[in-house]
């Protein structure tokens, strides 16, 4: 089965996860949903039957949770957030009842020194052997103590073709000129849209000051009249529509929409850009710490992993999976940039005296 295959399988996820809603495997998209019955009886591990996860939009298989209820009695639960600023706010004022949530790597850290994760019990977790070693030994998680890599990625620029005079090889579309006003989306993370205005003027991701996070945020105000919209991770989604014609977004959300629209493509800017990988963590209070684990070794198992990434299509660490997966998975260079353009990019670490200083000035930037 090739890519153009695997994606009209999976087309319109967002619509049928919200189509599924609570009634087949407890999703919703606010608090915790209700389980469906059936879920009281106790495990072999003295657990109830039951786990809830905090997951993003369209970021699971589509059989997925009901597979794992097959195979091991555990009804799943799934609220879904819309980023990393929303799961961190979830978790201030303590676990409100999840298992599994899947941070980026920055908020891993961010999490782990807030004391927000428990650490993981490598013993229960025999599949991570599927995991391509150079994902094992990471720095925002030394060890993997507090985490497993579920997926990786890079922002760049989507577009479509057709409305651009040439295609875009730089920041400089999105964040500083007026070529396309109106017809362009931004992020409404605020860490990363200040590290990437950081790329756009030459500087690392991770040596942004406060003193270049006053000069991006005049640049910001400036550009501000040209943007369309502050999406939720759904640039892609507004492309399908028509409503931009540029956006800042992640490959695997454009690698999606590219087959249901020809006329779309994606780039990474030739200043570079951020990589993320997001991961599987147990929250600290988890009342299902060992199904909790159960659910991190089944998500990594290698054909449960392959189905997960046949839907999404998110380039995936998972070596035993990757290995099942078509070729024309592994060869896309939407999914998998070339190691050229990868070498210009770079991880995010998290910043704890800059964090607040980003949510601030881009709450400004937004008012403005």
């Amino acid at each position: 089965m090739d890519l153009n295959e695997l994606l009209a399988q999976g087309r319109n996820r967002r619509s049928l996860l919200q189509a599924m809603g609570v009634a087949a495997i407890g999703i919703s998209f606010g608090g915790l949903a209700a389980c469906s019955k059936g879920s009281d009886k106790k495990l072999a591990n003295g657990e109830e039957a039951k786990l809830n996860f905090y997951n993003w939009d369209t970021y699971i298989g589509e059989t997925t949770l009901d597979d794992f209820k097959a195979s091991t009695g555990v009804d799943v639960t799934m609220d879904l957030f819309d980023s990393n600023d929303t799961l961190f706010a979830k978790f201030k004022a303590g676990n409100p009842g999840y298992d599994v949530i899947v941070p980026s790597n920055d908020f891993v850290e961010r999490m782990a020194r807030a004391d927000m994760l428990m650490p993981l019990d490598h013993a229960q977790i025999p599949n991570m052997k599927n995991i391509d070693p150079s994902f094992l030994n990471v720095d925002y998680d030394p060890g993997r103590k507090f985490s497993m890599p579920y997926t990786w990625l890079v922002l760049g620029i989507g577009y479509r073709k057709s409305k651009v005079k040439t295609a875009p090889d730089s920041w400089k579309v999105l964040f500083d000129s007026d070529e396309y006003k109106g017809r362009m989306a931004w992020l409404s993370e605020a860490g990363d849209m200040f590290r990437l205005y950081g790329k756009y003027l030459g500087k690392s991701v991770n040596s942004l000051t406060p003193e270049d996070i006053q000069t991006i945020s005049a640049m910001m105000i400036k550009q501000k009249p040209y943007v369309k919209k502050f999406h939720e991770d759904d640039g892609q989604d507004l492309l399908l529509k028509g409503d931009v014609d540029v956006v800042l977004e992640y490959n695997g959300d454009i690698a999606q929409a590219m087959t249901e629209d020809p006329d779309l493509d994606f780039v990474v800017p030739k200043e570079g850009s951020q990589l993320n990988s997001d991961t599987l963590c147990i929250p600290k209070g988890a009342p299902h710490p060992k199904n909790a684990h159960a659910f991190i070794n089944y998500m990594l198992d290698a054909e449960v992993d392959k189905k997960i990434t046949e839907t999404i299509l998110y380039p995936t660490p998972n070596a035993a999976a990757k290995a099942l997966m078509p070729d024309s998975y592994k060869n896309n260079p939407v999914i998998f940039p070339p190691a050229d353009v990868l070498a210009k990019c770079e991880y995010a670490k998290f910043n704890e005296k800059l964090q607040p200083l980003y949510e601030e000035a881009f709450t400004k930037v937004r008012a403005s």
